[in-house]
Parts: structure tokens; C-alpha cells; sequence
């Protein structure tokens, strides 16, 4: 094993974070490698214990191996405008290629079924091809039988069952099932994996059903696609975006999980490893936005029901009414544990479940919050009577509870401070409420709540602003820069014309941008409590985008943004951060990135004319 440019060691057993795609069933997702593993899967949802999770640890974690039995070069791509993912195999006696998706059923029985199909068909010569299909449940720690009959594997624990169904035959050794098959031109193999549960009988997967979900599955991406609006200059990353914040959607309930994954981190051999597979506040107003200018009312519209029936905006906790991240199903614990028997990625431990930032007190979710009420009043459906009186509860209680330190956007482990960001978005929050009840006529303190607004602005220009460094900074009484004021021109806070504003953006361009590239703020200067340096952080570089977009440098904007656009994986999917040689970083692939790259998109598209 060879050592890094980071002075890590590159581990042969794991695939970069970035060579993968996803699948998915609007319920749970898998990821697959460019070498035909899936190395993670979590079942029946997407918080639900892994049972492949290879990608934490590569030998306790389990795997699903599918691919030529042969030295072969690799190519993956997505079916054109679906999510179903084709990895090809080029040997030389042969080209093959494996289709994996995950059926969307439209009985809710079925769709317990969580189905995954794995299509392998040699295309050209005569190729072989190996399977292993290794689960390892609850995360590896729940031990299992397993009984083969023929055709059939089931894999079997004290909680799951799992059904594994192929057409050609298999071996095991009491533990895995594995099988060795050669296919002529034109001859396919199916392997289909079924959860079994209340109401689920064992079915099995001919070829030929196989070809009908296929052809059912790319159909059902087409037509949902179909509805987008978006006909500007990016419309195939565009539309990959749109695809797989679609993928991130928890049908049931509405909620976008912020991420696929857990504990990839953000720094290769670092702790700066967390679980992303929860909801999170802060994406709200980016979600509601960039679904409604796509033309996705109904994802919209859910996700406003996951935020009306999950989402209280009374009461009075330790962190105030709201949390900044819930789970998939509305629960507001999400208890944090490290799992020490997993070594995680590339020995980057430790591998955590749950979020313990789930307590912080972050004040910038309320501006967030209501403003993607306020998006979807004014684009969406009007707000109802009962629920404004709430909003009037919540903003209240932001008018008394502005004025305090926080842990802040980055969820920092360090100690609360007074940071800019958390003032801009409670001036937001206010300032959306304000809007709202002025054009709808809707009853409200307004007095009390301009007073409030125009303190927290006159706080930010005077001790928000650094006159030594010209910018505004990361929070009182330091001169540290930080991406997150990049959100005041696209918040209004500030005209992106403004002096101060373009004194900041040229600060920001000299200190914290690489080629097109921003990082959060400089840990040196700025402890976190956390050990460890990171990458530059995907949504910043896309807001750097629109916010020169906005200030006029659109010839910079669009450079900056082509330059973004190289750095996505082969599929056009991005993780949390880039790394220093462009490697994706953290957990993948992100939501809050992908919403970020539509919203660049549009308003670059609007100041190109």
C-alpha cells in the first residue's frame, strides 16, 4: 500500500468516495461502485442499519460483488434522464454490463418489498462474470443463517429477512452465497435482493420480469422528469441534480435526507466524521426554492407537509420551539453513538449513527424555516389561518431570543459564539414574516417586529463589519472570514452591488477561494473544538457563484461555475467537500450541493440573458 498526498495510506479495498452512483426506491438507497460493488445499503430506510456498508469497513462491513471475472476496464452512466445506473466492463474477449435499479411501486405493500435488480448482460464477445453477495446486518453487528435452495438464497437475522433470487446458480458457505457464470453475446443474468416482511411472500425474478421493471422503472423516471422547467445552457447537470434530490426523498413522510451516507469524512484518517441521513431545517428554504423554480410543485408541496406535520413551531425547549434536524419519520431524538468495531472509511474513525448537533442551538434554521414558508406562500399555496398564528408564535420568539451566541451554519463543536450568519438569518426570519402579513393583510405585531428587524441590521453593519479587513466576518470581536456572509446579497440582506458588499467578495476571493473553490473558514484561525483540516465546501463555491453573478462579474461567475462543474464525479454528483487534488470528500452525495448548483444555474442563466 502506497501513501497519500495527504500522508494517509491508499488502501487498495476502497474505491474513492467519488467513484460511485446511486439507486434508490423513494424509501432507502444503495450505492454502487465503478468496479460493480455495492458497498452500501441501509434497509428498509435510509436511517435503517446497514447490511452493505464495505465503504465504513471493508471487512466487516459486507458487500454485494457483481462483475467480470476478468481484467476489464470500467464505465458507469446513468440510462438517459432516469436513475437507473449502468457500469460497463471492457474486456478482451467481450464488453458486459451490469443495470441496477430499484423499482418505485406504486402498492405501498410492494414497496415494503424494497426490490433492488442487478441486470448483467454480455453486450459484445463472451464474457465471465463472478457474484458475492455478503450481508452483514445492523451495521455488522447482528449475526445470520443462511439457507440456499437452488435459485434461492435467504438470509435470515432475529429482525430481517432478506431474499436473494438469481438465474443462474449458487454456491454458499454458510454465510455468503456466491456464483461464476460465463454469458455469450446477447445473453443476460438477473439477480434480484427482496426484503421479506409482514404481507411479503417470496417472489421470484425471471429475465423476462426483470425487462418489465426495467422498462417500468426508466418510464417512471422519464415521466417525473418531465415536469421540469428548466430549458437553460445546464440542463443535463440540471436535471442530475433535480434526479437525485429526488433519490433523497423519503416518499412517505416528504423529508430530503441531507446526505445518502454516514461518517465519510471530511478529511481522510480524521474525526471529522458525521451522519447525514436525517432532515435538515436549514435545507428547507433551499429545497422549497429550487423544487418550485423547477417546476416540482408536488415535491414542494410535500415537503412543506414533512415541515407542517413534523416540524412544531410552539414551544420552548433547551435549543428554543425548533431542532435544526429530525428524522426521516418526524422523531426529534437522534441519539449520537460511535460504532468501534467498524474501522471506517480508509481507517477514518471514528464511524458514527445518530447526530448529536441535533441539541446545538443554531438561531440561522429560523430564518430558514420561514423563509421557505414565505417561498411557498408566495409560489406555492397561500399560508393557512392556523398555521400563520404558529409562525406568529415562532417569530416572537426569535424577536426575544436573537440577541445570543450559538454554535452556528457549520454546527461547530468549539463553544457558542456570536456569529454574522446567525444574525442574518434571524433578521430573515423576521423580515420574510414581515412581507407575508404586509401582502396578505394577515394580523401581526408589526411594530414590535420592525423595531427587532432594524436592530439586528444596524448590529451586523457596526460590529459584523471589520474595518481592518473591509468585510464583513465570521462573527463579533474576531476578524475571521467565513463563506456563510456569501448568503447576504441572495438573502437581500444587502445589495450585491453595495461597497462594503463588493469589499467582502474580493476579501473572501483572496483568502478563502482556490480555483473556483471556497472553503468554510480557516480552523487555524478559528477553532471548531475539532481536530483535523477538511476540503472546500461544495455549497459555498456555487453560492460564490451567484453572488458574482449578482454583483455583475458574470464572465467570473460563469468560469467559476464550469470550473465547479469539472469537479463533480463522472456521474455529476458531489459530495460535502473537494479535497486538494479534486477528490470528493465527506458525505455523498449531498443534497444542500445539489440544490445550491440549480439555484447558481438559474440565476447565472438569468444574468447571461
Amino acid at each position: 500500500m502506497a501513501v497519500g498526498a495527504f500522508g494517509y495510506t491508499d488502501d487498495p479495498r476502497y474505491l474513492p468516495i467519488g467513484e460511485h452512483g446511486l439507486i434508490g426506491d423513494l424509501r432507502t438507497v444503495a450505492l454502487v461502485g465503478t468496479n460493480g460493488t455495492i458497498d452500501w445499503y441501509c434497509c428498509p430506510r435510509f436511517d435503517s442499519p446497514s447490511i452493505f456498508g464495505s465503504i465504513l469497513d471493508a471487512d466487516r462491513g459486507g458487500s454485494f460483488e457483481l462483475a467480470a471475472d476478468t481484467p476489464a476496464r470500467t464505465k458507469q452512466f446513468y440510462f438517459p434522464d432516469t436513475n437507473v445506473l449502468i457500469t460497463r466492463f471492457f474486456a478482451e474477449d467481450g464488453v458486459g454490463e451490469i443495470q441496477d435499479f430499484m423499482p418505485i411501486a406504486g402498492d405501498p405493500r410492494e414497496a415494503d418489498r424494497h426490490r433492488m435488480i442487478r441486470r448483467v448482460t454480455c453486450v459484445r464477445g463472451t464474457l465471465p462474470f463472478r457474484a458475492r453477495v455478503a450481508p452483514r446486518f445492523d451495521y455488522a453487528r447482528q449475526p445470520h443463517t443462511v439457507c440456499l435452495e437452488g435459485h434461492r438464497a435467504l438470509f435470515e437475522t432475529s429482525s430481517v429477512r432478506i431474499a436473494l433470487t438469481s438465474s443462474v446458480l449458487m454456491e454458499t458457505d454458510g454465510q455468503d452465497v456466491w456464483a461464476r457464470f460465463k454469458l455469450a453475446e446477447g445473453e443476460q443474468a438477473v439477480f434480484a435482493l427482496d426484503r421479506l416482511g409482514e404481507g411479503l411472500e417470496l417472489r421470484g425474478c425471471p429475465i423476462e420480469e426483470a425487462a418489465d421493471e426495467f422498462a417500468a422503472t426508466v418510464a417512471f423516471w422519464r415521466g417525473w422528469l418531465s415536469a421540469s422547467r428548466y430549458r437553460g445552457r445546464w440542463r443535463e447537470v440540471v436535471h442530475r441534480s433535480a434526479l437525485t434530490l429526488k433519490l433523497l426523498t423519503y416518499a412517505p413522510t416528504g423529508g430530503i435526507v441531507a446526505a445518502a451516507t454516514t461518517s465519510l469524512p471530511e478529511q481522510i484518517g480524521g474525526e471529522r466524521n458525521w451522519d447525514y441521513r436525517y432532515v435538515w431545517i436549514r435545507d428547507a428554504a433551499f429545497c422549497v426554492y429550487a423544487l418550485l423554480r423547477l417546476g416540482f410543485t408536488e415535491e414542494a408541496e410535500a415537503f412543506m407537509g414533512f415541515l407542517c406535520s413534523h416540524v412544531p413551531l410552539s414551544g420552548d425547549g433547551r435549543t428554543g420551539p425548533l431542532q435544526i434536524m429530525y428524522g426521516i419519520d418526524g422523531r426529534s431524538d437522534l441519539p449520537e453513538q460511535e460504532l468501534h468495531h467498524l474501522e471506517g472509511y480508509r481507517g477514518s474513525a471514528p464511524v458514527r449513527v445518530g447526530n448529536a448537533a441535533a441539541g446545538q442551538l443554531q438561531l440561522d434554521i429560523y430564518g430558514a424555516l420561514i423563509d421557505s414558508i414565505y417561498l411557498y406562500n408566495k409560489w406555492g399555496d397561500p399560508i393557512a389561518s392556523g398555521r400563520w398564528d404558529s409562525l406568529c408564535t415562532l417569530v416572537d420568539w426569535v424577536c426575544e431570543n436573537w440577541d445570543q451566541p450559538d454554535e452556528g451554519i457549520w454546527e461547530t463543536r468549539g463553544g457558542r459564539k456570536n456569529f454574522v450568519y446567525s444574525r442574518l438569518m434571524c433578521w430573515v426570519a423576521i423580515e420574510r414574516a414581515i412581507r407575508m402579513a404586509t401582502q396578505r393583510g394577515l394580523p401581526a405585531d408589526m411594530q414590535r417586529w420592525r423595531r427587532v428587524r432594524d436592530a439586528i441590521y444596524r448590529q451586523i453593519m457596526q460590529r459584523g463589519w471589520s474595518a481592518d479587513r473591509e468585510a464583513f466576518i465570521q462573527h463579533f470581536d474576531e476578524d475571521v472570514l467565513d463563506a456563510s456572509v456569501l448568503m447576504m446579497p441572495l438573502a437581500k440582506f444587502v445589495s450585491p452591488t453595495d461597497p462594503k458588499w463588493l469589499s467582502t467578495l474580493d476579501a473572501l476571493g483572496d483568502e478563502l477561494v482556490s480555483d473556483s473553490l471556497v472553503y468554510r473558514y480557516n480552523p487555524e484561525a478559528s477553532p471548531d473544538g475539532l481536530q483535523g483540516a477538511e476540503g472546500t465546501f461544495s455549497i459555498c463555491s456555487f453560492w460564490y457563484v451567484e453572488a458574482l453573478a449578482r454583483a455583475g462579474r458574470v464572465d467570473e461567475a460563469r468560469l467559476a461555475f464550469e470550473k465547479m462543474l469539472t469537479y463533480a464525479n463522472h456521474l455529476g454528483l458531489y459530495a460535502e467537500e473537494i479535497g486538494h487534488t479534486g477528490e470528493q470528500l465527506g458525505n455523498f452525495p449531498q443534497a444542500i450541493t445539489h440544490l445550491a448548483l440549480i439555484s447558481a444555474a438559474f440565476n447565472l442563466d438569468q444574468a447571461l440573458g
